[in-house]
């Protein structure tokens, strides 16, 4: 069943409104023959950077749409996915009239953005087994939700969501429901990105962060309808995605065997991993992973955080996250980081 939500109706007046900067790129179209570019205020003098970026980063969204089975119109790359998520709020949440549902525990970045754009954030816990609670998720939302986060694979719990449950939030809710798959190459279970044309509210954001191993070039991907992206190219800053990451971005994406590799490799160490911890005593529960990291129960989180700390192994406590009391999460590394790592667990009274 397709949904029925007009997009128009959730974009912010003020958006419909705004008439986009042109860059000076923008304003020519190229004849075929090669350009002397006066246009833009730059130094003349090569330096590999001394000109502007592709503001559409062009090259780089071509290789994804083929990777990804999309259209590069239907892309739209950000300074991490941080910056994506971002114009997401800022191009359909009114400040201090609208609303965003959020699943914890979850990614803590979905929460910041609403205060950071006072957007009123209603919390619907997860249920026990860390899945959607549809009803109560649509008994939260009102004529105001304009935005609905999901992780999945999810941080810090690791699991995928149920098919089932997405498509219903993705029929029912009357707003935008973002699917965030940030570690979506580490599932077994397939991306959302193949129901983009069922589902006209359906946003996906991925990154290069996480298997692509790019953490450092910042580059965070949103894919949805030609209609939406439209909206957020409006007001995405010009030169959002600098040169050398476009650079860097796109090397790796054409890496195809190499990234596979390391993917397979993490998956081993994960595999790997979660037999030691069943070895472990203080380790009271393991939960099952579609990620590139285990959430573990332990008896005491906080002093177990703290005895990894002074081995010179820093893993992430959870303990504080709704549903996750004394939680550990262990993030799956090199062959060698996860013996250090299983060395170090082994050793703790």
């Amino acid at each position: 069943m397709p949904t029925k939500v007009n997009i128009q109706n959730l974009v912010r007046e003020n958006v419909k409104r705004l008439k986009p900067y042109s860059s000076a790129r923008d304003e020519y179209k190229a004849t075929g023959t090669e350009m002397v570019f006066l246009d833009a205020n730059e130094n003349p003098y090569q330096t590999d950077v001394n000109r502007y970026p592709d503001p559409h980063q062009r090259n780089v969204k071509n290789e994804l749409a083929k990777i990804k089975g999309i259209q590069p119109e239907q892309i739209l790359l950000g300074n991490g996915s941080d910056e994506v998520l971002d114009l997401l709020f800022r191009a359909f949440c009114e400040p201090a009239k609208d609303n965003v549902i959020t699943l914890p525990p979850t990614y803590g970045m979905y929460k910041v953005l609403s205060e950071i754009n006072n957007i009123e954030n209603r919390e619907v816990l997860l249920s026990q087994d860390f899945e959607p609670q549809v009803s109560a998720i649509l008994d939260k939302s009102d004529a105001n939700s304009k935005l609905l986060f999901l992780c999945s694979p999810n941080n810090p719990t690791g699991n995928t969501f149920s098919e089932e449950k997405v498509e219903e939030l993705l029929q029912k809710f009357n707003g935008l429901v973002i699917i965030d798959e940030a570690y979506i190459d580490f599932s077994g279970k397939e991306s959302w990105l193949n129901r983009l044309q069922q589902y006209p509210n359906l946003v996906i954001t991925q990154t290069l962060s996480k298997a692509y191993g790019m953490a450092g070039i910042r580059l965070g991907i949103c894919c949805a309808s030609e209609e939406i992206i439209e909206i957020l190219k409006k007001i995405k800053p010009p030169y959002n995605v600098n040169q050398l990451t476009q650079q860097r971005a796109l090397n790796r994406i054409l890496d195809v065997d190499g990234v596979s590799i390391e993917v397979t490799d993490i998956l081993k160490g994960r595999e790997e991993l979660f037999k030691v911890l069943l070895e472990v005593p203080y380790v009271e529960k393991i939960y099952p992973s579609d990620a590139n990291f285990i959430l573990v129960e332990v008896d005491n989180a906080t002093a177990r955080y703290d005895q990894l700390i002074e081995k010179g192994i820093v893993i992430r406590n959870r303990t504080t996250q709704p549903l996750c009391e004394n939680t550990l999460r262990l993030t799956v590394g090199t062959t060698e980081e996860n013996q250090k790592l299983i060395a170090a667990l082994k050793s703790l009274n």
